[in-house]
Protein backbone atom coordinates (compact mmCIF):
# COMPACT_ATOMS: atom_id res chain seq x y z
CA UNK A 1 0.00 0.00 0.00
CA UNK A 2 1.36 3.39 -1.03
CA UNK A 3 0.48 5.14 2.25
CA UNK A 4 1.62 2.31 4.49
CA UNK A 5 3.22 3.49 7.72
CA UNK A 6 5.41 1.74 10.27
CA UNK A 7 3.83 2.40 13.64
CA UNK A 8 5.23 1.53 17.06
CA UNK A 9 2.49 0.38 19.49
CA UNK A 10 3.66 0.42 23.11
CA UNK A 11 1.32 -0.32 26.04
CA UNK A 12 2.17 0.09 29.70
CA UNK A 13 2.86 -3.14 31.59
CA UNK A 14 0.36 -2.61 34.42
CA UNK A 15 -1.76 -5.72 34.53
CA UNK A 16 -3.15 -6.79 31.16
CA UNK A 17 -5.61 -4.00 30.36
CA UNK A 18 -3.34 -1.62 28.47
CA UNK A 19 -2.06 -4.39 26.18
CA UNK A 20 -5.47 -5.99 25.53
CA UNK A 21 -7.10 -2.72 24.52
CA UNK A 22 -4.27 -2.19 22.02
CA UNK A 23 -5.33 -5.39 20.22
CA UNK A 24 -8.17 -3.73 18.25
CA UNK A 25 -5.83 -0.82 17.41
CA UNK A 26 -3.18 -3.24 16.08
CA UNK A 27 -5.80 -5.15 14.09
CA UNK A 28 -7.05 -1.87 12.61
CA UNK A 29 -3.52 -0.84 11.62
CA UNK A 30 -3.09 -4.19 9.83
CA UNK A 31 -6.50 -3.87 8.15
CA UNK A 32 -5.52 -0.43 6.82
CA UNK A 33 -2.28 -1.81 5.39
CA UNK A 34 0.09 -0.40 7.99
CA UNK A 35 2.93 -2.28 9.69
CA UNK A 36 2.67 -2.35 13.50
CA UNK A 37 5.74 -2.85 15.68
CA UNK A 38 5.10 -3.94 19.28
CA UNK A 39 7.10 -2.73 22.27
CA UNK A 40 6.51 -3.26 26.00
CA UNK A 41 7.79 -5.45 28.83
CA UNK A 42 6.66 -8.23 31.15
CA UNK A 43 3.22 -9.79 30.81
CA UNK A 44 1.98 -6.97 28.54
CA UNK A 45 4.65 -7.83 25.97
CA UNK A 46 4.14 -11.60 26.40
CA UNK A 47 0.40 -11.28 25.80
CA UNK A 48 0.82 -9.29 22.57
CA UNK A 49 3.53 -11.67 21.35
CA UNK A 50 1.06 -14.56 21.78
CA UNK A 51 -1.71 -12.63 20.01
CA UNK A 52 0.54 -11.42 17.16
CA UNK A 53 3.39 -13.95 16.83
CA UNK A 54 4.34 -12.70 13.35
CA UNK A 55 4.75 -9.04 14.24
CA UNK A 56 8.17 -7.60 15.20
CA UNK A 57 8.33 -6.99 18.95
CA UNK A 58 10.82 -5.39 21.29
CA UNK A 59 11.36 -5.24 25.04
CA UNK A 60 11.40 -1.82 26.69
CA UNK A 61 12.88 -0.97 30.12
CA UNK A 62 10.51 -2.05 32.89
CA UNK A 63 8.96 0.46 35.30
CA UNK A 64 9.03 -2.40 37.86
CA UNK A 65 5.64 -1.34 39.23
CA UNK A 66 4.22 -3.42 42.06
CA UNK A 67 1.44 -2.81 44.57
CA UNK A 68 1.73 -2.53 48.31
CA UNK A 69 0.31 -5.53 50.17
CA UNK A 70 -1.98 -3.16 52.11
CA UNK A 71 -4.16 -0.79 50.10
CA UNK A 72 -3.62 2.11 52.49
CA UNK A 73 0.09 2.05 51.60
CA UNK A 74 -0.54 2.31 47.84
CA UNK A 75 0.35 6.01 47.49
CA UNK A 76 3.42 5.71 49.73
CA UNK A 77 4.64 2.74 47.64
CA UNK A 78 4.14 4.73 44.41
CA UNK A 79 6.11 7.68 45.82
CA UNK A 80 8.83 5.33 47.03
CA UNK A 81 9.07 3.73 43.59
CA UNK A 82 8.97 7.02 41.66
CA UNK A 83 12.79 7.46 41.34
CA UNK A 84 13.18 4.07 39.63
CA UNK A 85 10.17 4.82 37.42
CA UNK A 86 11.77 8.11 36.32
CA UNK A 87 15.01 6.25 35.55
CA UNK A 88 13.08 3.69 33.50
CA UNK A 89 11.32 6.47 31.57
CA UNK A 90 14.69 8.05 30.72
CA UNK A 91 15.99 4.67 29.48
CA UNK A 92 12.73 4.16 27.60
CA UNK A 93 13.18 7.44 25.69
CA UNK A 94 16.64 6.34 24.54
CA UNK A 95 15.35 2.89 23.54
CA UNK A 96 12.50 4.43 21.52
CA UNK A 97 14.85 6.84 19.72
CA UNK A 98 17.01 3.86 18.77
CA UNK A 99 14.01 1.85 17.52
CA UNK A 100 12.72 4.78 15.44
CA UNK A 101 16.08 5.20 13.69
CA UNK A 102 16.96 1.51 13.25
CA UNK A 103 13.54 0.48 11.90
CA UNK A 104 12.66 3.76 10.17
CA UNK A 105 9.35 4.05 12.02
CA UNK A 106 6.80 6.68 10.99
CA UNK A 107 4.82 7.11 14.21
CA UNK A 108 4.13 6.08 17.77
CA UNK A 109 1.05 4.96 19.69
CA UNK A 110 1.80 4.94 23.41
CA UNK A 111 -0.78 3.54 25.79
CA UNK A 112 0.23 5.27 29.04
CA UNK A 113 3.98 4.73 28.56
CA UNK A 114 5.28 8.17 29.46
CA UNK A 115 8.69 7.83 27.81
CA UNK A 116 7.49 6.39 24.49
CA UNK A 117 7.77 9.65 22.60
CA UNK A 118 10.07 11.00 19.91
CA UNK A 119 9.74 14.59 18.74
CA UNK A 120 10.61 13.88 15.08
CA UNK A 121 7.63 11.59 14.35
CA UNK A 122 3.87 11.96 15.04
CA UNK A 123 3.06 10.57 18.50
CA UNK A 124 -0.31 9.56 19.97
CA UNK A 125 -1.08 8.92 23.63
CA UNK A 126 -3.92 6.56 24.65
CA UNK A 127 -5.42 7.05 28.09
CA UNK A 128 -8.76 6.98 29.88
CA UNK A 129 -7.30 9.08 32.70
CA UNK A 130 -7.16 12.74 31.73
CA UNK A 131 -7.62 13.19 35.48
CA UNK A 132 -5.46 10.89 37.61
CA UNK A 133 -7.14 10.21 40.96
CA UNK A 134 -4.76 10.10 43.92
CA UNK A 135 -6.83 11.23 46.90
CA UNK A 136 -5.93 14.66 48.21
CA UNK A 137 -3.16 15.01 45.60
CA UNK A 138 -5.48 14.46 42.58
CA UNK A 139 -5.03 18.05 41.42
CA UNK A 140 -1.26 17.56 41.25
CA UNK A 141 -1.19 14.08 39.67
CA UNK A 142 -3.75 15.22 37.07
CA UNK A 143 -1.79 18.35 36.17
CA UNK A 144 1.47 16.41 35.80
CA UNK A 145 -0.22 13.82 33.58
CA UNK A 146 -1.92 16.46 31.42
CA UNK A 147 1.38 18.27 30.89
CA UNK A 148 2.96 15.01 29.66
CA UNK A 149 0.01 14.37 27.30
CA UNK A 150 0.40 17.86 25.78
CA UNK A 151 3.75 16.80 24.26
CA UNK A 152 1.92 14.31 22.01
CA UNK A 153 0.23 15.22 18.72
CA UNK A 154 -3.07 13.68 19.84
CA UNK A 155 -4.67 11.99 22.82
CA UNK A 156 -7.10 9.13 22.13
CA UNK A 157 -9.60 8.44 24.91
CA UNK A 158 -11.43 5.08 24.68
CA UNK A 159 -14.84 6.41 25.73
CA UNK A 160 -17.66 8.55 24.37
CA UNK A 161 -17.50 12.32 24.72
CA UNK A 162 -21.00 13.01 26.02
CA UNK A 163 -23.24 11.44 28.66
CA UNK A 164 -23.83 8.67 29.55
CA UNK A 165 -20.24 7.44 29.45
CA UNK A 166 -18.00 4.87 31.15
CA UNK A 167 -15.15 6.94 32.61
CA UNK A 168 -16.94 9.85 34.29
CA UNK A 169 -14.51 12.47 35.57
CA UNK A 170 -11.51 10.24 34.74
CA UNK A 171 -11.85 10.75 31.00
CA UNK A 172 -13.54 14.14 30.79
CA UNK A 173 -12.18 17.61 31.54
CA UNK A 174 -14.28 20.60 32.56
CA UNK A 175 -12.12 22.76 30.31
CA UNK A 176 -10.59 21.33 27.15
CA UNK A 177 -6.84 21.80 27.50
CA UNK A 178 -5.66 18.87 25.37
CA UNK A 179 -6.15 17.72 21.76
CA UNK A 180 -8.53 14.87 22.67
CA UNK A 181 -10.23 12.44 20.30
CA UNK A 182 -12.91 10.19 21.82
CA UNK A 183 -12.81 6.77 20.18
CA UNK A 184 -15.75 5.16 21.94
CA UNK A 185 -15.02 2.16 24.19
CA UNK A 186 -12.32 -0.18 22.83
CA UNK A 187 -12.71 -3.93 23.10
CA UNK A 188 -11.11 -6.89 21.35
CA UNK A 189 -14.34 -8.88 21.83
CA UNK A 190 -17.66 -9.36 20.01
CA UNK A 191 -20.95 -10.38 21.56
CA UNK A 192 -22.34 -13.79 20.56
CA UNK A 193 -25.51 -15.53 21.61
CA UNK A 194 -24.28 -18.65 23.39
CA UNK A 195 -25.82 -21.14 25.74
CA UNK A 196 -24.65 -20.63 29.32
CA UNK A 197 -21.85 -23.07 30.17
CA UNK A 198 -20.63 -21.50 33.43
CA UNK A 199 -22.56 -20.09 36.36
CA UNK A 200 -19.56 -17.99 37.41
CA UNK A 201 -16.40 -16.82 35.69
CA UNK A 202 -13.54 -15.44 37.77
CA UNK A 203 -11.30 -13.19 35.69
CA UNK A 204 -8.08 -11.97 37.32
CA UNK A 205 -5.21 -9.74 36.27
CA UNK A 206 -3.15 -6.87 37.63
CA UNK A 207 0.25 -6.35 39.25
CA UNK A 208 1.49 -8.45 42.12
CA UNK A 209 1.13 -9.06 44.98
CA UNK A 210 -2.56 -8.09 44.83
CA UNK A 211 -3.38 -10.49 41.98
CA UNK A 212 -2.13 -13.46 44.02
CA UNK A 213 -3.77 -12.23 47.24
CA UNK A 214 -7.17 -12.09 45.53
CA UNK A 215 -6.68 -15.45 43.82
CA UNK A 216 -5.92 -17.15 47.14
CA UNK A 217 -8.92 -15.51 48.83
CA UNK A 218 -11.34 -16.47 46.05
CA UNK A 219 -10.18 -20.09 45.85
CA UNK A 220 -11.06 -20.41 49.54
CA UNK A 221 -14.38 -18.61 49.20
CA UNK A 222 -15.43 -20.80 46.27
CA UNK A 223 -15.90 -23.73 48.64
CA UNK A 224 -19.32 -22.29 49.49
CA UNK A 225 -20.40 -21.92 45.82
CA UNK A 226 -22.69 -24.34 44.00
CA UNK A 227 -22.41 -24.61 40.21
CA UNK A 228 -19.92 -24.57 37.35
CA UNK A 229 -16.98 -22.14 37.67
CA UNK A 230 -14.40 -20.98 35.13
CA UNK A 231 -11.36 -19.43 36.80
CA UNK A 232 -8.81 -17.55 34.64
CA UNK A 233 -5.85 -16.57 36.80
CA UNK A 234 -4.36 -13.94 34.47
CA UNK A 235 -0.88 -15.46 34.60
CA UNK A 236 0.73 -15.11 31.18
CA UNK A 237 3.13 -18.03 30.97
CA UNK A 238 4.92 -19.86 28.15
CA UNK A 239 2.28 -22.57 27.85
CA UNK A 240 -1.40 -22.57 28.72
CA UNK A 241 -2.32 -24.88 31.59
CA UNK A 242 -5.74 -26.25 32.53
CA UNK A 243 -7.02 -28.50 35.25
CA UNK A 244 -10.48 -29.44 36.47
CA UNK A 245 -11.29 -29.65 40.17
CA UNK A 246 -14.45 -31.48 41.19
CA UNK A 247 -16.00 -30.60 44.55
CA UNK A 248 -19.19 -31.72 46.27
CA UNK A 249 -21.05 -28.60 45.17
CA UNK A 250 -19.08 -27.23 42.23
CA UNK A 251 -16.84 -28.01 39.27
CA UNK A 252 -13.90 -25.65 38.76
CA UNK A 253 -12.06 -25.25 35.44
CA UNK A 254 -8.78 -23.49 36.24
CA UNK A 255 -6.66 -21.82 33.52
CA UNK A 256 -3.48 -19.77 33.90
CA UNK A 257 -4.47 -17.58 30.92
CA UNK A 258 -6.57 -17.54 27.75
CA UNK A 259 -5.94 -15.93 24.38
CA UNK A 260 -8.51 -13.53 22.98
CA UNK A 261 -10.78 -15.88 21.03
CA UNK A 262 -11.09 -18.41 23.86
CA UNK A 263 -11.63 -15.63 26.41
CA UNK A 264 -14.29 -13.99 24.26
CA UNK A 265 -16.15 -17.30 23.94
CA UNK A 266 -15.84 -18.05 27.66
CA UNK A 267 -17.15 -14.66 28.81
CA UNK A 268 -20.06 -14.93 26.36
CA UNK A 269 -20.90 -18.34 27.85
CA UNK A 270 -20.75 -17.19 31.49
CA UNK A 271 -23.75 -16.06 33.53
CA UNK A 272 -21.80 -13.79 35.91
CA UNK A 273 -18.27 -12.32 35.90
CA UNK A 274 -16.31 -11.76 39.13
CA UNK A 275 -13.33 -9.48 38.48
CA UNK A 276 -11.41 -6.28 39.15
CA UNK A 277 -12.91 -2.97 38.08
CA UNK A 278 -10.07 -2.02 35.74
CA UNK A 279 -11.26 0.16 32.89
CA UNK A 280 -10.39 -2.28 30.09
CA UNK A 281 -12.41 -4.97 31.85
CA UNK A 282 -15.32 -2.51 32.16
CA UNK A 283 -15.14 -1.84 28.40
CA UNK A 284 -15.02 -5.56 27.57
CA UNK A 285 -17.98 -6.39 29.80
CA UNK A 286 -19.97 -3.48 28.36
CA UNK A 287 -19.30 -4.74 24.82
CA UNK A 288 -20.50 -8.23 25.81
CA UNK A 289 -23.37 -6.84 27.93
CA UNK A 290 -22.58 -8.93 30.99
CA UNK A 291 -23.61 -8.91 34.62
CA UNK A 292 -20.68 -8.65 36.98
CA UNK A 293 -19.40 -8.16 40.51
CA UNK A 294 -16.36 -5.93 41.06
CA UNK A 295 -13.56 -6.16 43.62
CA UNK A 296 -11.34 -3.10 43.03
CA UNK A 297 -7.62 -3.41 43.65
CA UNK A 298 -7.00 -2.12 47.20
CA UNK A 299 -5.68 1.45 47.19
CA UNK A 300 -6.09 2.00 43.44
CA UNK A 301 -8.23 5.14 43.33
CA UNK A 302 -9.21 4.72 39.68
CA UNK A 303 -10.68 1.23 40.18
CA UNK A 304 -12.41 2.26 43.39
CA UNK A 305 -13.97 5.27 41.63
CA UNK A 306 -15.20 3.17 38.69
CA UNK A 307 -16.65 0.50 41.00
CA UNK A 308 -18.48 3.06 43.15
CA UNK A 309 -19.77 4.83 40.03
CA UNK A 310 -21.11 1.62 38.48
CA UNK A 311 -22.83 0.65 41.72
CA UNK A 312 -24.38 4.11 42.13
CA UNK A 313 -25.75 3.86 38.57
CA UNK A 314 -27.37 0.52 39.41
CA UNK A 315 -25.19 -1.39 36.93
CA UNK A 316 -22.70 -3.49 38.90
CA UNK A 317 -22.27 -4.02 42.67
CA UNK A 318 -18.86 -4.09 44.35
CA UNK A 319 -17.14 -4.54 47.68
CA UNK A 320 -13.68 -4.19 49.17
CA UNK A 321 -11.32 -7.14 48.82
CA UNK A 322 -11.09 -7.85 52.55
CA UNK A 323 -14.89 -7.81 52.92
CA UNK A 324 -15.77 -10.18 50.08
CA UNK A 325 -17.77 -13.36 50.67
CA UNK A 326 -19.52 -15.50 48.05
CA UNK A 327 -22.91 -14.56 49.52
CA UNK A 328 -22.40 -11.04 48.19
CA UNK A 329 -22.82 -12.32 44.63
CA UNK A 330 -26.57 -12.61 45.35
CA UNK A 331 -26.76 -8.80 45.19
CA UNK A 332 -26.16 -8.89 41.41
CA UNK A 333 -29.80 -9.93 40.92
CA UNK A 334 -30.90 -6.35 41.64
CA UNK A 335 -28.40 -4.72 39.23
CA UNK A 336 -28.87 -4.18 35.49
CA UNK A 337 -25.44 -5.22 34.26
CA UNK A 338 -23.37 -3.37 31.68
CA UNK A 339 -24.52 -2.41 28.18
CA UNK A 340 -22.48 -1.39 25.16
CA UNK A 341 -22.16 2.03 23.57
CA UNK A 342 -22.55 2.10 19.82
CA UNK A 343 -19.50 3.73 18.28
CA UNK A 344 -17.97 3.36 14.84
CA UNK A 345 -14.32 4.36 14.75
CA UNK A 346 -13.19 5.90 11.46
CA UNK A 347 -9.74 4.34 11.48
CA UNK A 348 -8.54 5.84 8.15
CA UNK A 349 -9.29 9.30 9.53
CA UNK A 350 -7.80 8.42 12.93
CA UNK A 351 -4.54 7.23 11.39
CA UNK A 352 -4.16 10.38 9.27
CA UNK A 353 -2.16 11.81 12.18
CA UNK A 354 0.75 9.64 10.98
CA UNK A 355 0.70 11.23 7.53
CA UNK A 356 1.66 14.60 8.98
CA UNK A 357 5.40 15.16 8.70
CA UNK A 358 6.80 16.90 11.75
CA UNK A 359 9.07 19.91 11.48
CA UNK A 360 12.78 19.02 11.60
CA UNK A 361 11.90 15.37 10.98
CA UNK A 362 14.21 13.21 8.94
CA UNK A 363 12.44 11.61 5.95
CA UNK A 364 12.35 7.81 6.05
CA UNK A 365 12.10 5.49 3.05
CA UNK A 366 8.47 4.67 3.89
CA UNK A 367 7.50 8.35 4.18
CA UNK A 368 9.25 9.16 0.88
CA UNK A 369 7.10 6.52 -0.87
CA UNK A 370 3.80 8.21 0.09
Amino acid sequence: MQNSKRILVAPLNWGLGHSTRCIPIINALLAQGHQPYIASDGVALSLLQKEFPNLPSFELPSYKISYAEKGRNFKIKMLWDSPKVLKAIAKEKKAVKKLIKEHQLDGIISDNRLGVYYKKVPCVFITHQLNVLSGNTTWMSSKVHQNIIKKFNACWVPDVEGKPNLTGKLGHLKKKKINVKYLGPLSRFEKHQNETSFDLMVLLSGPEPQRTLLEEKLLLELNSFAGKILFVRGKIEKEQTHRTIKHKTYTLDLYNFMKSKALESSINQSELILCRSGYTTVMDLAKLEKKAFFIPTPGQYEQEYLAKRMQKQGLVPYCKQDDFTMEQLDSTDSFKGLTQFESDIDYPELFEVFSKVKENSEPTPSSLST
